[in-house]
């Protein structure tokens, strides 16, 4: 199982939200020198998500991001505000190495269908789940389609790499939802990583034997509570 340490940019610095809201938020400071310790603790990849792009629909900290990637040279994805095919082939050519859609997956499904047949895998799909149902728009709204029919559509659509956000747990340090992951892999064939709540080891050795592609470790690592380090040892 692969380890995605997070950055989450909000006005060019690293944040963690809580519960995705954006008035909690607990600011970090440059994401490149968070991208450079997660390359000293051994990562290989590492996922960022444009929190500013995510609200307005378009690429906010697009610099920032891309900088990521050339400060470590590691596999770098990311989500937030991939709502146009340019923004995506922007984000390629610049070196990025997987782009997430999230709102537009649910909202334009040609957009969908038209970037997994141009870029293939380095298309991913973000399912952000609150009570059930994929949230939207930065995770301020709630669309009315729930995650299993998602995943399906994304099956359908050639989509093979799905980050699975529980919503409620993301921030909250109270577990990863074991049980919600459990059943997506018994249910689904997709590369699935899983995104909100992993707090503390145990949680990354449950994710582990449920067979699951990725985890993403975000405040857990930012409160002292996860080395990335000893969660990549275990991980393997």
């Amino acid at each position: 199982m692969i380890i995605f340490p997070a950055i989450d940019v909000l006005n060019k610095k690293a944040v963690r939200l809580f519960k995705g809201e954006y008035d909690k938020k607990t600011e970090y400071g440059d994401p490149a020198f968070f991208a450079e310790e997660f390359k000293k603790q051994g990562a290989t990849h590492i996922h960022t998500v444009d929190l500013d792009g995510a609200k307005a629909g378009f690429p906010v900290n697009f610099d920032t991001i891309v900088n990521v990637k050339k400060t470590t040279g590691l596999f770098v994805e990311v989500g937030g505000g991939i709502r146009e095919m340019k923004t995506a082939e922007n984000y390629i050519n610049a070196g990025i190495d997987r782009v997430i859609l999230g709102t537009s997956a649910i909202r334009d499904v040609k957009f969908l269908e038209t970037a997994v047949r141009t870029f293939g895998e380095k298309i991913a799909v973000g399912a952000d789940i609150k009570n059930g149902y994929i949230a939207v728009n930065g995770w301020t709204e709630s669309s009315e389609e729930d995650v299993f029919s998602f995943l399906r559509k994304m099956e359908g659509a050639g989509v093979k790499t799905v980050i699975c956000t529980d919503v409620s747990k993301d921030g909250v340090m109270r577990g990863a939802n074991i049980e919600l992951y459990e059943k997506l892999t018994s249910r689904f064939s997709l590369d699935i990583i899983a995104s909100g709540g992993v707090s503390d080891i145990s949680d990354i050795i449950a994710l582990k034997n449920l067979g699951l592609y990725g985890a993403i470790v975000g405040k857990a690592y930012y409160s002292g509570k996860i080395s990335i380090l000893r969660a990549i040892e275990v991980a393997k």
